[in-house]
């Protein structure tokens, strides 16, 4: 019966299902990549005698952290471009640096660094949108990191695609590669309103329910993207999106800032996810969703970091934190969005939007051991009078000892167990220096020119 099977002893269990239980003195039984039972210690220690134990006596452990939107290539562009507004940022800074250097080598780059940095906070599963998407599962995969890719659509032509058939063209063609993926699954992403046509939404809303995938959209970020799509189509950005058939549980809407009352109630009819991402928004002041209300309004709201070239960091425990201190004050009530509630955003409500809340988010038998231990003896969390509490206000990525994924240890002591640290490190550096250099010889021809 035990053969096989390990045994994790943390001081504290915190499964998040049910919401706000910590239980103590218990264990959790590990077979084969799932979770076999939650058990008091005792009996699980009876009655597996021959299981492998693994003591965490200073450690709460909890789910592994789900980043609902990334674009996790662009670590490599971390503070590139800071203090701007979004389309400043975009148009005059990222976009450009995105012509010249985005190919499968720096994605491959920026995704493992992204990897180190996310494990290393006790993330373990991302949803990623970028371009070539199939470099970043394949580094996924490479890694044993938990990962839902994208398949880019824009109406613009890039390194990875040229025209609008080719985006559709590639992307189902990396999603049927991906159906033998163990740990990485696709959905669409289309960039945004603003640079997707009415043509193009159409055959991915076709495809999203032939295939049983989401949609992953930017959706509402700015103030100027209302106006823009009034001037252009007529309509605000979500009726167009509900004349286009988008507005199902389908759809992972990122960002949400500019919501009002009434686009508050037409969400959570449809069943609309929201992907909340508050230290991204804050940077660009692109706008402050409202948490709160779409909470209160039974909207699934989950948690983000957006890429590191707007953040700056891929720091879950930082954005959950941030994301119920943003909820109370921007609602004035200190009791929106609890502790429990943050954490559930960060957890199971992302594997509900993900469509694999039978797999993901919690401590329960029958689910995937996606595991983070939380060293919380440290004079930073003691004394721990309220754990979950602790892992919302106080708790700093750094106190995350130990990882696991499908039952594998990712990270142990610290230490990454598949990522090369010294060498993702290196390359970054490489990257850093092709990158200023080219900035470096642009304004050298520029002041050339100018003499």
């Amino acid at each position: 019966m035990s053969a096989g099977a390990e045994i994790l002893l943390p001081r504290w269990v915190v499964p998040v299902c049910p919401e706000g239980v910590v239980l103590k003195d218990h264990a959790v039984v590990v077979r084969d990549g799932r979770i076999e039972q939650v058990a008091p210690a005792d009996q699980a220690q009876r009655a597996y005698p021959e299981a492998l134990v693994t003591r965490l006596p200073r450690h709460a452990l909890m789910p592994g952290l789900i980043n609902m939107h990334a674009h996790s290539a662009m670590a490599l562009m971390r503070g590139l471009a800071d203090d701007l507004p979004l389309m400043r940022w975009l148009e005059d800074h990222i976009w450009p640096t995105e012509q010249r250097w985005v190919a499968a080598d720096f994605v491959r780059a920026g995704t493992e660094l992204a990897m180190a940095e996310m494990l290393r906070g006790g993330t373990t599963c991302f949803n990623d949108n970028y371009f070539f998407p199939d470099v970043t599962a394949a580094a996924a995969q490479r890694a044993g990191m938990r990962a839902v890719v994208g398949i880019p659509v824009i109406s613009v032509p890039t390194a990875w695609a040229q025209t609008e058939d080719e985006y559709f063209r590639r992307g189902l063609a990396m999603h049927q590669e991906l159906a033998e993926l163990p740990l990485v699954g696709s959905a669409f992403a289309p960039h945004a309103p603003y640079t997707v046509t009415d043509g193009a939404f159409e055959k991915i809303r076709s495809l999203a329910e032939e295939l049983d995938i989401p949609i992953h959209l930017h959706l509402l970020e700015t103030a100027g993207e209302i106006q823009a799509s009034l001037d252009q189509y007529g309509m605000k950005p979500l009726d167009r999106m509900e004349s286009l058939g988008l507005m199902t549980p389908r759809l992972l809407a990122v960002h949400m800032t500019q919501l009002d009352d009434a686009d508050i109630r037409r969400v959570a009819r449809a069943g609309v996810q929201v992907l909340h991402c508050p230290a991204s928004n804050l940077k660009l002041a692109s706008g402050t969703c409202r948490v709160a209300d779409l909470v209160a309004a039974g909207v699934n709201v989950t948690v983000g970091t957006d890429g590191a070239a707007s953040n700056n960091t891929l720091d879950m425990f930082s954005e959950i934190r941030l994301a119920a201190l943003l909820a109370k004050g921007a609602s004035g009530d200190p009791e929106a969005v609890p502790a429990e509630t943050a954490l559930a955003m960060a957890t199971i409500n992302g594997a509900r939007a993900l469509g694999q809340e039978d797999r993901l988010g919690s401590i329960e038998a029958g689910k995937a051991a996606d595991l983070v231990a939380v060293d919380l003896v440290e004079p930073e969390t003691s004394p721990a009078h309220h754990v979950i509490s602790h892992l919302v206000y106080a708790v700093a990525r750094r106190q995350v000892s130990d990882v696991w994924i499908d039952g594998k240890r990712m990270m142990a002591g610290h230490e990454l167990q598949t990522l090369d640290v010294e060498r993702i490190v290196h390359d970054a550096e490489q990257w850093r220096h092709r990158i200023q250099g080219d900035s470096v010889n642009d304004a050298s021809r520029s002041s050339s020119l100018e003499r």
